[in-house]
């Protein structure tokens, strides 16, 4: 078993701006200034991708491809997805700043984590000028992270693990599973589940109306105990939806192992004590 070297924190949701507001509100604006509707529900629904990427996913709605049609008269196109993405990051720049606040309890528990030896990396789908705005905000008001990864310049942002990557490579983490992601979406628990990494889904921030991203996956999971999670077992989450066939039969055959070791270990405890009663039997 791994000892736990690195936590890998989300920012919008899980350590700042708790409802994810600046995107959501972002979102509905400039959908809006299109002539279209997308709710915060939906937006939520997508949350944790790369901003790009959740406008497509929006625009692939059927309710809001059948709004598009009727308003323009054809199919939306990238060049569409492209000039509501650039509504949005200009919605989002008037005002990421003033949703920057960590969540109650995240500086203290940051600052535990530290004080036990662990690093804090971070990933995040808000792209580096975005992260140039709520890091020096964050930082003003006591949060901050050894390292920030975002998608710029990699091949892909979640759910690839690429910006995990890039975090163990910048922190010196020599094993996936010395890593523990924490984040508030289903794209978080994908990029931790990606490389058989372990996670630890929470179930605020953005998913604060109950629309709990595990419950998505649909599955219960076995929870790590411990202090901060730390010393956790490799198979942490237990959602077969999401993990391959071969990961399945490696976590049965885990177990298997581990209940053959406990067997033994019961047999070769009986073992001496029937050699101890001999033994006193002699004197």
């Amino acid at each position: 078993m791994d000892k736990i070297e690195c936590v890998i924190m989300d920012w919008a949701g899980t350590a700042v701006d708790y409802g994810c507001f600046a995107p959501v509100k972002a979102f509905v604006e400039c959908f809006n200034a299109m002539g279209l509707t997308v709710t915060p529900a939906e937006t939520r629904a997508h949350m944790g991708l790369t901003k790009i990427e959740e406008v497509r996913a929006l625009f692939a709605i059927d309710r809001v491809k059948a709004e598009f049609a009727a308003k323009y008269g054809r199919e939306y196109g990238e060049e569409d997805v492209k000039r509501c993405y650039e509504g949005f990051e200009k919605a989002l720049f008037a005002t990421l700043e003033n949703f920057s606040t960590p969540i109650p309890g995240v500086v203290q528990t940051i600052a535990s984590l530290r004080a036990d030896g662990l690093k804090i990396g971070s990933t995040t789908g808000y792209t580096q000028a975005m992260m140039d705005v709520v890091m020096p905000a964050a930082k003003r008001l006591g949060y901050t992270t050894d390292c920030c990864v975002t998608s710029d310049g990699l091949p892909a942002g979640r759910p690839k693990p690429y910006m995990m990557y890039q975090n163990m490579c910048r922190l010196a983490i020599e094993s996936p599973r010395r890593v523990v992601k924490f984040g508030d979406t289903v794209a978080d628990i994908r990029e931790a589940q990606e490389r058989r990494r372990m996670e630890r889904g929470s179930h605020n921030g953005q998913q604060r109306d109950g629309a709990d991203a595990r419950r998505d996956i649909g599955t219960d999971e076995s929870r790590a105990q411990g202090p901060h999670g730390r010393c956790a077992p490799p198979y942490v989450c237990r959602r077969g939806r999401l993990r391959s066939r071969r990961h399945n039969r490696t976590a049965c055959t885990d177990r298997m192992h581990q209940r053959a070791n406990e067997k033994l270990l019961t047999t070769n405890q009986l073992h001496r004590k029937q050699e101890e009663s001999k033994d006193y039997g002699m004197l």
